[in-house]
């Protein structure tokens, strides 16, 4: 794997060669990517004549002609705009699988790297910090500096629910698909509590290694003060309490997977009707996934990458679970329709597909004879707006379309009803007449507290609602 080691520098002219060659020097192929800060002192002239040197010179750096491949990119800010911002800036530059965090000081060890990769190129993570808190060697310095950190993480890991010992560490080691695919705003040093709630929220596999630590004292260049403690205080809240994702078709699945009452409450619509062996088309990051763990086979199937990785990372240790790529526009491999299922689940996903009949009838042919097709669809034409629009979705269903359509794939259709009724003005507010492109936070938190409400309905045979239950089957 190539490393993409970002560097970001401030004013560090008497360390940034040091810490280049330390860097240079560990034993994986890497990129290194500085992001000077708009320095004041000498750094960008040092950081220029490393480069030069990277053109002109054999050995760069003091690298041996056998050391692993090795390059260096310098990135230059117009004037001082703080670690975050410097972080965005190297993130456009990786090309790597991998990417690093690197002071430009000398507080964090390179020889540490080693630790650092290794739970992630054995597979077991996405996400690794290192702790200095966690027994290895350590300089003695501020006990009131270990006294904020410890807080910091306390207060970071009560939001997130997470048990890091050093949320503030300087060292963290990212696949390169998981940062990218977070939108970062921070600046300065909250870009730390920043990105761990980010990724706490995206359900990052996160491993903690130990490290040694060198720490400075402030005559020796340390620039971290007591402001950056009270802006860490308010980034944990802040980007725990406010959920920013990079569509709305993924806040949408996070704020639904959040929805514990309503999630247990669609299970219950569609479990009388679900079999042994289940096909799961479109997954999502497996908000029902987890309800078919008690199944004898499960094949979950997603199309985003990101997607699938979240599907393999919670559910790919269970043997009785595949996780698997599928794209319904496709032909249907032959591998599939020799796994014997038993029942297509689809819930929220048909509406999402432009041919929605060839998936129907793709369905069809994938089942066992007896087989069952259950689908949840958003139903009521006139209630389609910017929300559907922003998450993709081609159409909501009226009653009889889903029949008919479903019925000219082959199906008979063994169970059709409309549910939640109490959404209905929430979603038109919300869609239509607000043109908003998700329903905000605070409602769906409302519509999850319902649910007892929305249990009621089993009670009535309702001519409308905001979902619709359709179950076929092949006979």
């Amino acid at each position: 794997m190539l490393v993409s080691v970002i560097i970001p520098a401030y004013n560090e002219a008497k360390t940034i060669r040091a810490i280049l060659e330390r860097v240079a020097h560990t034993p994986f192929a890497k990129e290194l990517i500085v992001v000077d800060d708009g320095s004041s002192d000498r750094t960008r002239e040092i950081l220029h004549a490393i480069q030069s040197e990277f053109t002109t010179h054999p050995q760069p750096l003091g690298l041996s002609p056998d050391a692993p491949a090795c390059t260096l990119t310098v990135l230059s800010h117009p004037h001082n705009q703080g670690k975050g911002a410097a972080i965005r800036t190297g993130l456009r530059a990786v090309t790597g699988d991998l990417v690093l965090i690197q002071d430009a000081d000398l507080e964090y060890d390179p020889a540490d790297y080693a630790s650092l990769l290794s739970p992630i190129l054995d597979g077991k993570a996405d996400v690794v910090y290192g702790s200095r808190f966690a027994g290895s060697p350590r300089r003695v310095l501020f006990f009131w500096h270990s006294v904020g950190n410890k807080f910091l993480t306390l207060l970071s890991n009560m939001f997130t629910n997470l048990n890091l010992t050093d949320m503030e560490t300087g060292y963290k080691v990212f696949r390169t698909e998981i940062i990218r695919g977070i939108p970062l705003r921070s600046n300065r040093f909250s870009f730390e509590p920043e990105i761990t709630a980010k990724i706490s929220r995206r359900g990052a596999r996160i491993y903690e290694v130990p490290i040694s630590y060198a720490g400075r004292t402030y005559a020796e260049g340390k620039k971290i003060s007591w402001r950056d403690g009270l802006l860490a205080i308010w980034a944990i809240v802040r980007y725990s309490l406010i959920d920013e994702f990079s569509s709305a078709g993924e806040k949408t699945l996070h704020r639904m997977a959040g929805m514990s009452r309503y999630n247990a409450w669609l299970w219950e619509q569609i479990a009388p009707f679900t079999g042994q062996r289940v096909l799961e088309v479109g997954a999502g990051i497996g908000t029902m996934t987890r309800h078919l763990l008690t199944k004898d086979f499960v094949l979950s199937t997603e199309l985003e990458p990101s997607y699938l990785e979240r599907l393999r990372n919670a559910f790919g240790h269970h043997p009785n679970v595949m996780i698997h790529s599928l794209n319904l526009a496709d032909s249907i491999p032959p591998w599939l329709s020799a796994q014997h299922v038993d029942t297509v689940l689809c819930v929220n996903v048909l509406e999402h597909i432009e041919d929605d009949e060839a998936s129907l009838k793709h369905f069809f042919s994938i089942l066992s004879s007896g087989g069952r097709v259950v689908l949840i669809v958003p139903a009521l034409s006139p209630l389609y707006g910017t929300i559907d629009q922003a998450i993709g979705h081609h159409r909501r269903y009226e009653h009889d379309e889903i029949v008919h359509k479903l019925q000219r794939a082959g199906f008979q259709i063994e169970k059709t009803r409309f549910f939640n009724v109490l959404g209905i003005p929430g979603w038109y507010l919300n869609s239509r007449l607000l043109k908003r492109r998700s329903v905000p936070h605070f409602q769906a938190r409302v519509n999850d507290f319902l649910v007892p409400l929305l249990r009621l309905e089993k009670h009535y045979r309702l001519p409308w609602g905001m979902s619709l239950l359709a179950v076929g089957r092949k006979t």
